[in-house]
C-alpha cells in the first residue's frame, strides 16, 4: 500500500474529528463520494492537459461547449464542466467564496453529462450524498463547513505517481468504517485475508490467461473482484480482465463502482447491477440469437449467512436443479447460483457457515448431490471471529464443474492466527500454508486429509471437518514421582515459612490490650 500507517492512522482520526453526529455507516458515503469524485475530477484534468496543448479547460469549453462535452464523454463517460473540478472547489475555499450549493450543482451537473454508454458505471453513483440532510449541519453555513472540512483532508492526501493512492486509501477506509460499523460491515466488506485465499485459489495456475471473467453474485463493495484480479498478470491491460458483479443494497453497489474504477478498472470493463441476485437470475447474454445464461471462468461469493428467501416455485429454476435450498436459508441457493453460472472449466469459492457442512433435509440432499457429481473439491475451515459483522466460524468451498477425481480435500485452519482486539487475524504465514496445502492437495497431520468418495459415503455425506481431520492433541502422561517430589518440596517450603512468621511473631507485642488480646489469638493459630 502506497500510503504509510502513519498517513493512514492521521487521515482516521481527522475523519473522526470532522465526522459529527454522523454515524460511520452513513458518513462513509459522504467521504467516499467526494474522493470518488476528487478522482474523477483530477483525471479529467489530466486528461484536458494532455490534448489542450496549453489551452485551459474553461477556455475550450467557451469555444464550442457541446463539442468540448462530447469530445470528453466520448473519452472518459462523463464531462465535468468548467468550474465544477475538484480544483475550482479548492480554490473558492481558499478565497472564502466555497458553498455546498457547489457541489450539488456540480453533482447535477455530472449527472446530466454522462455518455449513455457509461450509464451503466456512472448512472446515480453519488445519490447516497443528501447534501441537505442536518446531520451535516442544521443550515447551510453549517453543512458548507462540514463539506470543507471534508474536502480539506482530501486535498492534503499526496497523489504518489507511481501508485493508486486514492484506491488504496479507499481499499483502508473500507475496512476501517466496517470495523466501526458492527453488523452493517456484513453489507460491504469481506476481510482482505479471506479475500486473498479466494483470489489465489481461483487465479492458480491460469495468471497468464490474456482473457478472464470474474463473477460475484453478492459483491459488497467489490472487494473479492479486485483481489483476484490482482493475481492476474494482464489485469492493467483494457479489456483483458471482465467484471461482473450483482448487490442488493443500492449505497453499497454504488460502493463498488467506486472502489473498481479508482482501482484503475476502466468504466467498460465493468458490468455491475444492482439487483436480487436469488429473485432476478443475471448476468446473461445473447449468443447466436438466443437469450442464454452467460458463464464465467471464476466465480467468487461471500453471501449473507442462512439469509430468509423466498423459495416458492423455484424447481424449474435451472440453478436448482440440484434441490431448492429451506425458506430460513439461502446458503445453498447462492451455492447453486454461483455454480450455475461458471465455466466448465472454471473455478468458483464462496465463503459460508459451517452448517452447510453437515444440515440435513432439503440441504443434506443438495450437499449429496454435489459429491456425487463430483463438484465439491476442497473444504476450508476458517478461525471464527475474522468477519467484522460475525464472529462465527466459516467455510470456503472450492468448486468445479468438470472434476474427474471424486475426493475432497480437507483442510482445518481454524487454529492458525493471531488475536487482535475484538477479533482474529490471518498472518500471511497462515494465508500461505492454506494455499499451498491446496496445490499441493495432500494429507498434513492434524491440518489436512484427501478424503475418499467412500470416506464421504460412509459418513452419509456429511462433510463436518472433524470428521475427517483429527486436530485431537494427547495430553503427555503424568510423571507421578514428580508430582509427588513437588508436593513434599512445597510442605518443606510451607513449614519454613511458618516457622519463619511465628518467629517475627513474638517479637511483636501489641500497644493496647486490645491489640495485645488480638496478637496472642493470632499467636495461638501459628502454634
Amino acid at each position: 500500500m502506497a500510503l504509510s500507517a502513519k498517513k493512514e492512522a492521521l487521515v482516521w482520526k481527522t475523519l473522526n474529528e470532522t465526522r459529527g453526529k454522523i454515524e460511520p455507516s452513513e458518513y462513509k458515503n459522504y467521504i467516499f463520494g467526494i474522493m470518488f469524485y476528487k478522482y474523477l475530477s483530477d483525471k479529467a484534468q489530466n486528461w484536458v492537459q494532455s490534448i489542450s496543448q496549453g489551452t485551459s479547460w474553461a477556455e475550450i469549453w467557451q469555444q464550442d461547449q457541446q463539442q468540448a462535452a462530447a469530445y470528453m464523454q466520448d473519452n472518459l463517460g462523463y464531462v465535468i464542466q468548467p468550474g465544477d473540478l475538484f480544483s475550482d472547489w479548492q480554490k473558492a475555499i481558499n478565497t472564502d467564496k466555497f458553498n455546498v450549493m457547489m457541489m450539488s450543482d456540480a453533482m447535477a451537473h455530472f449527472n446530466q453529462g454522462i455518455a449513455p454508454k457509461a450509464k451503466t458505471a456512472f448512472a446515480g453513483i453519488f445519490d447516497d450524498m443528501d447534501l441537505t440532510s442536518t446531520r451535516l449541519g442544521n443550515n447551510t453555513q453549517a453543512r458548507t463547513a462540514t463539506i470543507t472540512d471534508m474536502i480539506n483532508l482530501m486535498s492534503e492526501i499526496e497523489l504518489d505517481e507511481d501508485s493508486d493512492v486514492l484506491g488504496d486509501l479507499y481499499e483502508y477506509l473500507i475496512g476501517m468504517f466496517a470495523a466501526n460499523s458492527g453488523a452493517k460491515a456484513g453489507e460491504f466488506y469481506t476481510p482482505h485475508q479471506v479475500s486473498e485465499i479466494m483470489a489465489q485459489i481461483l487465479t492458480s495456475g491460469r495468471e497468464d490467461v490474456e482473457n478472464y471473467s470474474l463473477y460475484d453474485p453478492a459483491m459488497g463493495s467489490g472487494s473479492l473482484l479486485l483481489t483476484t484480479a490482482n493475481y492476474m498478470h494482464n489485469a492493467g491491460k483494457q479489456g483483458a480482465i471482465k467484471y461482473y458483479g450483482q448487490e442488493l443494497i443500492t449505497t453499497t453497489y454504488n460502493l463498488a463502482r467506486m472502489n473498481l474504477m479508482m482501482h484503475g478498472v476502466e468504466y467498460n470493463d465493468i458490468h455491475l447491477r444492482n439487483a436480487d441476485t436469488l429473485n432476478s437470475d443475471w448476468p446473461d447474454g445473447v449468443v447466436d440469437g438466443v437469450d442464454a445464461p452467460r458463464m464465467f471462468d471464476a466465480v467468487m461469493a461471500n453471501p449473507p449467512y442462512s439469509l430468509r428467501w423466498d423459495n416458492q416455485d423455484r424447481e424449474n429454476d435451472p440453478r436448482f436443479k440440484m434441490g431448492v435450498a429451506p425458506k430460513s436459508k439461502a446458503d445453498y441457493a447462492f451455492l447453486l447460483h454461483c455454480l450455475y453460472h461458471l465455466k466448465q472449466d472454471g473455478r468458483m469459492a464462496i465463503v459460508l457457515p459451517h452448517g452447510v457442512l453437515f444440515r440435513g433435509a432439503a440441504e443434506g440432499k443438495i450437499r449429496k448431490n454435489l459429491l456425487k457429481n463430483h463438484n465439491i473439491s476442497a473444504v476450508i475451515g476458517l478461525p471464527e471471529k475474522i468477519f467484522t459483522n460475525t464472529g462465527i466460524p466459516t467455510v470456503i468451498l472450492i468448486l468445479e464443474k468438470n472434476r474427474e477425481n471424486d475426493d475432497v480435500l480437507f483442510i482445518d485452519a481454524s487454529k492458525g492466527f493471531e488475536k487482535a482486539k475484538n477479533s482474529n487475524k490471518l498472518r500471511k504465514q497462515d494465508i500461505d500454508k492454506i494455499i499451498n496445502t491446496y496445490l499441493d492437495h495432500k494429507d498434513v497431520d492434524k491440518y489436512a486429509h484427501v478424503a475418499s468418495m467412500d470416506e464421504i459415503v460412509e459418513n452419509d455425506y456429511n462433510l463436518n471437518i472433524p470428521r475427517y481431520v483429527d486436530t485431537f492433541e494427547e495430553e503427555p502422561p503424568v510423571d507421578v514421582q514428580k508430582l509427588v517430589d513437588d508436593m513434599h518440596e512445597l510442605d518443606q517450603q510451607e513449614e519454613e515459612l511458618t516457622s519463619e512468621i511465628k518467629t517475627m511473631m513474638d517479637d511483636l507485642v501489641g500497644t493496647t490490650p486490645e491489640a495485645q488480646k488480638t496478637l496472642e489469638l493470632l499467636k495461638k493459630v501459628l502454634k
